[in-house]
C-alpha cells in the first residue's frame, strides 16, 4: 500500500506492507537509524516517535497508520535546545536509549511539562537505559523545560 506522510519535517513517499511495523519500515525502507529495536513489546522507548504530537512506540503501530501523520525522530530534533541540554549534562551514555528518551523528553517539554522531577519521571517511565541512574538524563530535561519556558516568555514579553 502506497502512503504518504511527513517525516522530520518532509513529505514522504512510501510502500508500506500489510503487517509492517513502523520500526521496520522507518528503519529498514526509509533509514532512520535513531529509531531503533530493543525489545520489540513496547517496553523499553528505544523505538520512541512523535506521532501527530504524542510520543509512541514505533514497535506496535502498523507502518500504514503513518499515512497522513505528522512524524518526528530523534534525528529530526537534532537542532533543538533539547538535544544541547542532553549533551551539557552528560545525558548521553552508550547512546542506544538516548533517541527513545529524547523523543519522550522532546513530547514533555513540547506539552507544557514542568520541571518537577516526579513529573519528569513519570513521563519518561516507558524508556529504559542500562548505562545510568538517570539522574543526567533528568537533569537534561529539567534544563530543556527551563530553556524552552525562558525562551517562550522571551517571545510572549
Amino acid at each position: 500500500m502506497k502512503i504518504r506522510f511527513r517525516l522530520n519535517g518532509r513529505w514522504i513517499e512510501t510502500e508500506a506492507q500489510p503487517f509492517q511495523r513502523a520500526l521496520d519500515l522507518l528503519r529498514d525502507t526509509l533509514d532512520v537509524i535513531s529509531v531503533k529495536e530493543g525489545c520489540g513489546e513496547g517496553e523499553c522507548g528505544a523505538c520512541s516517535i512523535l506521532y501527530n504530537g504524542k510520543q509512541v512506540l514505533s514497535c506496535l503501530l502498523p507502518a500504514v497508520q503513518l499515512d497522513g501523520a505528522e512524524v518526528w525522530t530523534a534525528e529530526g530534533l537534532l537542532a533543538t535546545p533539547l538535544l544541547r541540554a542532553f549533551e551539557e549534562e552528560d545525558a548521553l551514555q552508550c547512546g542506544f536509549c538516548t533517541p527513545g528518551f529524547v523523543v519522550a523528553a522532546y513530547a514533555y517539554v513540547l506539552n507544557g511539562g514542568s520541571e518537577d522531577a516526579a513529573e519528569i519521571r513519570r513521563a519518561l517511565a516507558g524508556n529504559l537505559c542500562r548505562c545510568t541512574g538517570y539522574t543526567h538524563i533528568l537533569r537534561a530535561v529539567q534544563r530543556a523545560v527551563k530553556e524552552h519556558h525562558a525562551s517562550s516568555s522571551e517571545k510572549r514579553g
